[in-house]
């Protein structure tokens, strides 16, 4: 790779781009040092937040492990192995379930990828089926059948940046992975997201991320094993209390994933890893996250250039879908953001802030499968980044945009 180029992550590859006669920065944060997942996973159980799993869970209990789905890279099957291990509870006395919130449903071959042995204990989440288990702040909080039965819910957990919780896992992946619709609509309606702690990064004053711990004390998890990753892997994990377990790796991935930037730019290119370059559901978040983070280094009118195959199209799950039938029937970006300040369903809150990215800046997708998919969302496309960003631009590589904090 020679000094004017720049690889990017594409499908499970990497491009390299060339920007001809631009001037280019490069936001690579410090990115920590990897460590194995299921040593990192041991020494978090041998030292928790709170009292040990074995503790927690009782010789005769029925237990509800709830696990990341699909759009999360987190090694599940490491976790849940690290926590069965040291519980009392035999195997048919445990269930898992697939905190998919309105994604879509796994695949057999999915599952299999990610719990190996463990497969044959796991069932995807419905969202219907869930059932109400109390209320917070008037709004019903409904999870899985299996979570409400267990004696003991356990959970894993992927700790990384997340535009309104500040940072996911903890409580999130039981209480909105297994949960039902009332929730999701409350936590990501117009006027929850319009609220001014709720942002990438922040947790502290956060009143999304407080909803969703208060919402966890009520549904659980009684224990969570998270990690935390970076450019350079899996960073770190944490075990316990879920509000100290996402405070704790909260802490590393901020250390490790932080860039301070300044000026302006006339376009930012943004890496999108997979798995989260599967559809233009997750793949947008790349673009929401530089424009609406602490700082926004682009330009009024500048751009936001992310190379995706997008292989899902606009993603298959009942949130994607209603994330571009919103977007896709818009006459314009601020048109669509205008009449969802009103309301939306669940699920179509990314089109919501998708469009409040859009109002000031262009998001293009290139290097895709389905170009056509981002024209019919407002967006643009191109065949790649070069042919997106106009030359003699200033321009800002992130090769990982959805784990670089820019501040």
């Amino acid at each position: 790779m020679s000094d004017d180029e720049y690889e990017l992550p594409l499908g499970t590859g990497t491009i390299l781009v060339t920007l001809p006669d631009c001037e280019v920065d490069v936001a690579v944060p410090a990115g920590g040092e990897a460590v194995d997942p299921r040593a990192a996973a041991e020494a978090a159980l041998d030292d928790p937040h709170g009292p040990p799993i074995e503790s927690v869970v009782d010789a005769d209990d029925q237990v509800c492990v709830v696990v990341t789905d699909v759009t999360r890279a987190t090694p599940d099957e490491q976790l849940v192995d690290a926590m069965l291990d040291r519980i009392p509870a035999d195997r048919d006395q445990v269930t898992i379930i697939l905190g998919l919130g309105l994604h879509r449903p796994m695949t057999d071959a999915e599952i299999e990828s990610g719990l190996g042995p463990y497969a044959d204990l796991a069932q995807n989440h419905d969202p219907d089926s869930a059932v109400e288990v109390g209320t917070v702040d008037g709004v019903p909080v409904l999870v899985n059948p299996a979570v409400v039965e267990a004696d003991t819910v356990l959970a894993t957990g992927m700790v990384e940046p997340h535009q309104y919780a500040g940072f996911s896992g903890g409580a999130k992946t039981v209480v909105i992975g297994a949960g039902g619709e009332p929730i999701i609509r409350h936590t990501h309606g117009p006027e929850m997201l319009a609220r001014s702690g709720v942002r990438l990064g922040r947790i502290d004053d956060n009143p999304f991320r407080e909803f969703l711990d208060r919402a966890g004390d009520l549904a659980g998890p009684d224990f969570c094993l998270n990690v935390t990753h970076g450019p350079a892997g899996i960073l770190g994990a944490a075990a316990g209390e879920p509000r100290s377990v996402v405070r704790d790796l909260a802490e590393t991935a901020r250390e490790a994933l932080s860039v301070t930037v300044s000026g302006e730019y006339d376009a930012v290119v943004g890496g999108v890893p997979a798995p989260k370059d599967a559809n233009l559901y997750q793949t947008s978040r790349a673009a929401t996250y530089v424009l609406l983070g602490a700082n926004n280094p682009v330009r009024s009118g500048g751009r936001v250039v992310l190379p995706a195959r997008l292989p899902e199209g606009a993603g298959d799950g009942r949130g994607e879908r209603r994330f571009y039938e919103r977007l896709s029937a818009g006459e314009s970006a601020n048109a669509v953001f205008e009449e969802m300040r009103e309301g939306y369903e669940p699920g179509a809150q990314r089109a919501f802030v998708l469009a409040r990215a859009m109002r000031d800046h262009e998001v293009w997708i290139t290097n895709s499968e389905h170009p056509e998919v981002a024209t019919d969302c407002l967006l643009y496309a191109a065949d790649s980044v070069a042919d997106a960003v106009d030359p003699g631009s200033r321009v800002l590589v992130v090769p990982d945009a959805l784990t670089t904090l820019l501040v």
